[in-house]
């Protein structure tokens, strides 16, 4: 069936499905060159080594889309297959095809299809209706590798448009983070910051799991290193306070020190405020005593002069009675 006729249909509804997963094979014609072939190839390769401590997508090369549950002469309907697609945010277990339906209708975040002269207008209008109406697929390239064609298109408010080259000819895919351009006469990826993901080679990866091993070395050196900077802080900081519970120890010891040294000052103040009240009583009878003393002495004096006038007055008297 054409593709103008899948369009026509899509307006139609779909009878109920009756074909089990397992016979969704993929049914894709054979690719056109050796050029398709690298170049699905080159594609797909290279994310899958540039991704390849991720678990979370799916990218494969010229297998069926099936979109819509739909059954002609126990073959299902309304399926396309595309170059090259991934899907995110899904599993990527081995798959024969993709089935819409039971992906839970996860459609492609980005495809791209490999021009030719048989399949090149097909791609640039029929295809490219396809993926922005139904697929609703956010980005779509396409690339020539005999004539170097290369367009992108971004979904926006749910129609295509152009994604702009940048000053090296490539273009952003916001779908896997990386440009899209040119490089010796295949699309290939490049990072934010420039530099060509390589294509794996038994080499590259000997080199790259040597690079690796060497950065696990240079991180367990700096990670051994860091323990033994934490060790001898820790050290440090436990004779630290070994010498600071040493030092509380003698401030405690010196405290208890000057703290009997007070109670006993405390106590001979004591004493010596007991002796000193006691001092001023003693001081006070012996006042007492000698004013007590001084008025006896006074009384005597004064009776002793009293009775020495009287002895006057008598021998005054006796004078008087003689003349």
């Amino acid at each position: 069936m054409s593709l103008a006729k899948e369009l026509q249909l899509l307006t139609n509804e779909p009878p109920t499905a009756i074909i089990t997963s397992d016979e969704f094979l993929s049914d894709e014609p054979q690719l056109e060159t050796p050029l398709h072939l690298q170049q699905i190839i080159i594609l797909l390769t290279c994310l899958e080594w540039l991704w390849q401590e991720r678990h979370d997508f799916f990218a494969t090369g010229n297998i069926s889309i099936y979109y819509e549950k739909s059954q002609i002469k126990g073959k299902p309907d309304r399926a396309k297959g595309p170059d090259f697609f991934v899907v995110l945010d899904t599993e990527p277990r081995k798959r024969n095809s993709w089935v819409v339906w039971q992906e839970d209708n996860r459609f492609p975040n980005l495809i791209v299809e490999i021009l030719s002269k048989k399949t090149a207008k097909i791609d640039r209008t029929e295809k490219k209706t396809l993926y922005q109406d139904k697929f609703q697929t956010p980005e779509y390239f396409w690339f020539h590798p005999e004539t170097l064609e290369f367009e992108g298109f971004r979904l926006v408010k749910g129609k295509y448009q152009p994604i702009a080259l940048n000053p090296r000819g490539w273009r952003w895919s916001e779908q896997l983070g990386l440009y899209l351009g040119v490089y010796e006469r295949q699309l290939r990826y490049f990072t934010e910051d420039g530099e060509i993901v390589p294509i794996p080679t038994k080499q590259l990866t000997v080199e790259i799991q040597q690079r690796k091993l060497a950065q696990q070395q240079a991180q367990l050196a700096q990670q051994q290193a860091q323990s033994e900077r934490r060790q001898r802080e820790l050290a440090q900081q436990q004779a630290q306070s070994e010498r600071q519970q040493r030092e509380l120890a003698q401030q405690q010891a010196q405290l208890a020190q000057q703290q009997a040294e007070s109670e006993r000052q405390e106590r001979e103040l004591a004493q010596q405020q007991a002796e000193s009240e006691r001092q001023e009583r003693e001081l006070a009878q012996q006042q007492a005593e000698s004013e007590r003393q001084e008025r006896e002495l006074a009384q005597q004096k004064l009776a002793d002069m009293e009775a020495l006038l009287t002895r006057y007055r008598e021998s005054l008297g006796e004078l008087s009675d003689e003349e």
